[in-house]
């Protein structure tokens, strides 16, 4: 890439994958897997763009994670635990990087339709039309992030509340996650 461009102003970290089950449902493999990509994927694309960012700064990276990052979904452990590492990555290395004029930006969505990931039958039911949310909609969002120089964004935003009470009280969750499985 240097030598295609002399600097860049804005690096969006969006490769990501699913587990495809709990931890005791897949393959070490693909924990391994999943990790490497939604994790370590965001390392290495940063490391490989860090000297062409600095060149363009003030300068912008931007880490799609997942509301998965800050809440754990009931049978997605693997995929809840390299977003909370994505999450945990953004966070110490917007310390590192302000001072090279980089900002970090977050931006944590709730389930997204994909070809081979359909949401809206994932949840359930009458809620599904407020939780699931398009890629146009996150692709609004991380400009808005840039925009407003927004470290973490949620979408939609209500899952900030959720992200705030599994920290302040991680088995409320935890239990009402329970009692949902055992009624499905």
């Amino acid at each position: 890439m240097a030598r295609r461009y002399d600097a860049i102003h804005l690096l969006v970290n969006n490769a990501g994958m699913p587990a495809g089950g709990g931890y005791l449902d897949v393959t070490p493999q693909r924990v391994e897997d999943v990790m490497k990509v939604n994790y370590l994927g965001g390392v290495w694309c940063l490391r490989a763009f860090l000297p062409l960012l600095e060149r363009g700064a003030p300068s912008d990276l931007v880490n799609v994670a997942s509301v998965a990052g800050v809440v754990t979904p009931l049978t997605s452990g693997p995929y809840a635990a390299s977003k909370h590492a994505q999450l945990a990555f953004s966070r110490s290395v917007a310390l590192e990087l302000e001072p090279r004029g980089i900002r970090v930006h977050s931006v944590n969505p709730g389930p997204v339709p994909t070809e081979s990931f359909p949401q809206d039958k994932a949840l359930a039911g009458r809620f599904s039309r407020y939780l699931v949310v398009s890629a146009d909609d996150v692709a609004d969002r991380i400009l808005l992030a840039v925009d407003r120089d927004r470290r973490e964004t949620f979408i939609p935003g209500v899952f900030r509340i959720a992200g705030a009470v599994q920290g302040i009280a991680p088995g409320t969750l935890s239990r009402a996650a329970s009692r949902f499985r055992r009624r499905r």
